[in-house]
């Protein structure tokens, strides 16, 4: 077996010039089953600009990474490289008319994660957590919906949920299905209720226990400022610790059945003899006496429709997309798009793609380490079934998926991963010499099918190579690791 030594800090270094700035150990599954992943690979085009052009740029931000023939398939979209980069856009803001069955075939394995909630309750806590970090890495890895794919991870920080908490082992499962994926696309307004009303989150957040049975009793504010700090406006929104008590009386009541019954497991319900039914002012509105069950809704209107709400999700998706430092025309287009929808996720996002700072923005974001493997593995047109290496790599740098442990989630800056990289030039020598278990390619074919290592490295970089890259190149053996493990793969 290659060792590392083929790879050398040295040669990192001169080919990118600097970079900017327990899960359980499943088995592979039938990995020869789903090789290759989308058909035998094939001669393909490569970005070739001297900088990252309008097709590489959309590919880098739009999808967990380019794959073997990507570009090419993008660039025949449009004349130009521009109208090809809108046109694919277009096409990724409607995933339910992309044909996405190689990804549905590839997660048909993970059984237990489909099942309703009550059935559940019937695996243990370890295999559900293998099976929905597993196919977070599958669909990210082989799903056409790529960026359907890059908002269910987006989403899944914003409502951040540790899945090792108490009951959200079992209830998180149903979280991912029915809050995350059913309208990462969609709706913010209908995600939040969702969410709000997620077993999981109840669990998480303690909103199973805000409950008023007493004139003394005082509610539990957990989940209330975390849905006024994290989830709607901001840690600096505006709002006071007032509201944030009445925004805690206007959600009690809500709770859910957990192990401690035998039938009826998961069922969220209000209990209106929990309910603080007073009158209540949240953020300088009224909300009467007698809403019941109705303040949920009233409360959640009242976020939506405040002007700190639409900034901050502007700026999250800004910071994601575009910058780390969000910049402040781009916010402002995407905010009124969030006025304007009440919230669609659809319209922000070609507000926000449409924009002058999300095509000017090349090459300055630092990948996370779970962008890092699955970009890799998309690079090398691997296929995999996201056992073994993958989960090992995602552990060592602390990302694997759904096990943040505080409600603000992982860091979404790039910069704050930086003491990954030598793990990361581990995990670019492991997957290339087969080391990397559960995952499957082909590397010599890779480089030749690119057209040597110039265009390997074109592929890998989106850009065309410098001459001190090339130089680089051709002086190591392992020449596809030396790429995944650059500085320049390391940005996008």
């Amino acid at each position: 077996m290659k060792t590392t030594a083929t790879m050398t800090r040295r040669g990192v270094l001169r080919l990118g010039g600097g970079v900017a700035a327990g899960a359980v150990l499943g088995g592979c599954g039938k990995v020869r089953a789903l090789w290759p992943r989308r058909g035998e690979l094939k001669p393909f085009a490569v970005p070739g600009g001297e900088g990252i052009g309008p097709v590489a740029h959309v590919l880098n931000r739009l999808t967990w990474g380019a794959g073997p023939g990507d570009y090419e398939r993008v660039r025949a979209m449009g004349g130009t490289e521009e109208e090809a980069a809108a046109a694919f856009v277009e096409e990724q803001l409607k995933p339910e008319m992309i044909v996405d069955d190689y990804a549905r075939a590839a997660c048909a394995p993970l059984e237990a994660i489909r099942q309703p909630v009550p059935e559940l309750f019937e695996y243990k806590p370890a295999q559900l957590d293998d099976e929905l970090t597993r196919r977070a890495v599958i669909r990210a890895v082989h799903s056409e919906r790529q960026l359907y794919e890059v908002m269910v991870g987006f989403w899944s920080d914003h409502f951040n949920i540790d899945a090792s908490k108490l009951d959200c082992q079992w209830f998180k499962c149903a979280d991912d299905r029915e809050v995350i994926r059913k309208h990462a696309m969609g709706s913010f307004r209908e995600m939040l209720r969702a969410s709000a009303l997620s077993p999981a989150m109840l669990f998480y957040l303690d909103g199973r226990k805000n409950r008023k049975d007493g004139e003394a009793d005082r509610p539990n504010e957990n989940y209330a400022r975390e849905l006024l700090e994290l989830h709607t406006m901001g840690v600096d929104g505006g709002y006071s610790q007032e509201d944030v008590m009445e925004a805690a009386r206007c959600l009690t009541g809500w709770t859910v059945t957990g192990r401690e019954v035998q039938f009826g497991i998961g069922r969220v319900y209000f209990d209106a003899r929990g309910h603080d039914d007073g009158r209540k002012v949240v953020l300088g509105v009224e909300i009467p006496a007698g809403g019941g069950a109705g303040d949920l809704d009233r409360l959640l209107d009242i976020l939506m429709g405040h002007e700190a709400t639409g900034r901050y999700v502007a700026e999250k998706l800004c910071r994601h997309f575009i910058a780390d430092e969000p910049p402040g025309g781009a916010v402002a287009v995407v905010a009124e798009a969030f006025r304007a929808s009440g919230g669609g996720v659809r319209e922000m996002l070609r507000a926000l793609f449409g924009s002058e700072e999300f095509g000017a923005a090349r090459g300055v974001k630092i990948k996370r380490p779970f962008h890092f493997v699955v970009s890799a593995l998309r690079a090398t047109g691997s296929v995999t079934t996201a056992g073994g290496g993958v989960k090992r790599a995602l552990l060592v740098m602390g990302h694997v998926p759904f096990h943040y442990p505080t409600p603000e989630g992982p860091a979404p800056e790039g910069s704050a991963w930086l003491a990954t990289l030598l793990h990361r030039w581990d995990f670019a020598v492991k997957l290339t010499d087969g080391g990397i278990g559960c995952s499957r390619n082909e590397p010599e074919k890779l480089v030749k099918c690119a057209g040597g290592v110039g265009g390997l490295l074109g592929h890998c970089f989106g850009r065309r190579a410098t001459a001190d890259e090339l130089a680089a190149a051709g002086a190591v053996k392992d020449v596809v690791a030396l790429a995944l493990a650059a500085p320049a793969f390391q940005i996008y």
